[in-house]
């Protein structure tokens, strides 16, 4: 295993380290102990016979922990650095390895019978709203949403904002026609006679501003009378005009076929169909439009408000006292309560994200699992070698203890069956 420097290391891979030297000196040791069991009986199993079971035991050990250290060798490395055919599995099959643990993800993880199975008993709704009811949890979520939102703010240029606002309100405000739209919708409200009210409303406003205003009348019609006529005559006249005004729109008021109804009506209906058909009607509209929208106020106006409301916003969004931070706050905390005692919304919410996994999972399965196989890829075979052997290393030295412990066991059984039938 070629050493890493301890710095480029992290603390878990440290002690990942420490652990798998250790086990490896165990292992070590074993076999050194067999050798020198193996020995030590081997010369003096002809003084003492009953040595021989000793010398075979120790034997069968050398060999299971030799065999064991060249497996786990060989899946790392190749053993003493020997072009031996099948060594250094993990190395030079790294991209196939990648692959296949891409494959399995996806087969037996990222299917949606799996993940509708994990969500379905997960209670997401529930737990999301008895942490969300808490008023310090939904300040902290509405802390951080501001803090993000005037980010945002911040972040967005003042000039390509207006630009933006300016290329919307063109392509879907200006640029189509206005007067069949707003025709078809006078047609409607004339049709279903909902104009009514807004005609009584006027009526009323009139009659209301004639019952307060009577000197508005004084010389209305009397001065432009000649200077012969009597003061009196003059004054006659004015009150005639006031008093048949008044008569006027109080018959109006009063009378629901009254014909001046009746031409208003005939005006409304008029002026919506001319909209829709109406080439001259619908160009006055639309000459009236662009003169609006193209005045250099109308756009200085336009950059006053959006200054004027992100600079509210942003003070908004920074208070940590302001309403909007504790609307929202309060806002997500009945959310939060919502959902943690109401079954059918959970239901419902639970269902939505369940299905929204589902069909995330169906559609880009493969593209989430390629993160694998991709990111295996990349890596370097040696660092690749190292960093499994530094997670499951330690387990396969006990492979080889184990290794050791059985063939001593194997070496004297096989030598006693032996001895029993051969001598």
């Amino acid at each position: 295993m070629t050493d890493a420097p301890v710095s480029l290391l992290s603390a878990a891979d440290q002690e990942r380290r420490r652990g798998l030297r250790r086990m490896k000196a165990v292992a070590l040791g074993a076999l050194i102990f067999m050798a020198v069991v193996f020995v030590f009986a081997f010369a003096l199993q002809e003084r003492i016979p009953a040595l021989a079971y000793v010398r075979a035991a120790a034997e069968g050990g050398m060999v299971g922990a030799l065999a064991d250290w060249f497996a786990v060798t060989a899946l790392f490395r190749r053993p003493m650095g020997l072009p031996i055919p099948h060594t250094a599995i993990i190395p030079r099959r790294k991209d196939e390895i990648g692959r296949t643990l891409g494959e399995f993800v996806e087969t037996n993880f990222l299917e949606g019978g799996v993940v509708r199975d994990k969500l379905q008993n997960a209670a997401m709704a529930a737990k999301a709203g008895a942490w969300l009811r808490q008023p310090d949890n939904a300040r902290a979520i509405a802390s951080e949403g501001a803090t993000v939102a005037a980010g945002v703010l911040r972040a967005l240029s003042d000039d390509e904002v207006q630009d933006l606002i300016t290329d919307l309100a063109r392509d879907h405000l200006i640029s189509p026609d206005w007067g069949p739209t707003i025709g078809g919708w006078l047609d409607r409200v004339i049709s279903a006679q909902a104009h009514h009210g807004a005609v009584d409303l006027a009526v009323d406003s009139i009659e209301t501003w004639l019952d307060h205003n009577r000197d508005a009348f004084n010389g209305l019609v009397s001065r432009r009378l000649p200077s012969w006529v009597p003061s009196i005559a003059m004054r006659l006249v004015d009150d005639t005009v006031y008093n048949e005004a008044l008569k006027f729109v109080r018959a109006v008021q009063n009378d629901p076929e009254h014909p001046a109804r009746h031409a208003v009506d005939g005006y409304l209906h008029r002026l919506a169909q001319n909209l829709q058909h109406d080439p001259e009607t619908i160009g006055r509209l639309e000459d009236a439009k662009a003169a609006v929208f193209d005045s250099p106020r109308v756009r200085e106006l336009a950059a006053e408000a959006w200054h004027t409301a992100k600079a509210g916003l942003l003070t908004a969004l920074e208070d940590e006292n302001s309403g909007l931070r504790r609307r929202g706050a309060a806002a997500l905390a009945d959310v939060g309560q919502r959902l943690a005692t109401d079954d059918a919304l959970q239901r419902r919410v639970d269902n939505r994200i369940t299905d929204a996994a589902v069909f995330l999972v169906g559609r880009y399965r493969h593209d989430i699992a390629s993160i694998i196989t991709d990111t295996v890829e990349k890596w370097d075979a040696e660092e690749t070698s190292e960093k499994i052997e530094l997670m499951v290393g330690r387990d396969l030295q006990y492979i080889r203890l184990n290794g050791t412990i059985v063939g001593a066991l194997a070496g004297v059984v096989i030598f006693t069956i032996a001895h029993a039938i051969f001598g």
